[in-house]
């Protein structure tokens, strides 16, 4: 059997990149405008490109925050990605007086730089140990792509799984217990990504306890 994988679809993101990849990776993806579709899966990503505030009040409208803190509650993972994972924290400088999903402490803001915003392009992160993190030291392998002007800052550090730089050090991956995200894209970040990806599957697969 493979994990069962639902991606949380709200109108602000090309899923067929992110559904492509965890399907080459094995997992069973269904694509879900609503809870109902969430229910039961093993794993739920939520991806995002845009607007904190209007991702936010479309996650609502159609009661995608209700898929996730059920997720959360029977402890399947999430896993985050760009806008995807500013989403799991407080609140954000883009949309001041919009509440995030609240499953990460910590606030998001724009970076803070005189490089031109919004950063686009690869960026290497430095990795703290955990499920997320490169096993190996190929060249390469903690590359990834990004596109985004904001980045979480976790009230605990002890979150921060992942670093970049970018005119001043920010949190390129956050994480507490089977709640996780990365800022950058990695169905858009070539072989790197891809294994990231297959990292997180197989901690997936391991936590759900997903025959193989």
């Amino acid at each position: 059997m493979t994990p069962r994988v639902a991606v949380l679809d709200y109108e602000m993101s090309n899923l067929r990149s992110a559904v492509k990849a965890l399907e080459r990776l094995g997992n069973d993806v269904s694509v879900v405008p609503d809870p109902a579709g969430a229910r039961g899966a093993d794993a739920v990503v939520l991806p995002g490109v845009g607007h904190f505030g209007e991702a936010m009040r479309r996650i609502r409208s159609r009661g995608l925050d209700e898929a996730v803190n059920e997720a959360v509650e029977r402890g399947a993972p999430v896993l985050g990605i760009c806008l995807g994972m500013q989403l799991l924290f407080d609140d954000s400088d883009e949309a001041p007086g919009t509440a995030g999903l609240g499953l990460l402490p910590g606030s998001v803001r724009r970076l803070r730089t005189e490089r031109k915003l919004p950063q686009m392009g690869w960026n290497e992160v430095t990795w703290a140990p955990g499920p997320l993190a490169p096993h190996g030291v190929a060249p390469g392998d903690a590359t990834y792509y990004f596109v985004h002007a904001y980045a979480a800052h976790p009230d605990d550090p002890d979150a921060v799984l992942g670093t970049a730089s970018y005119g001043e050090r920010f949190c390129a991956a956050a994480g507490a217990g089977r709640i996780m995200g990365v800022q950058f894209h990695p169905e858009k970040s070539s072989t790197a990504g891809l294994a990231l990806l297959g990292r997180w599957t197989s901690w997936v697969r391991d936590v759900a306890r997903v025959p193989a």
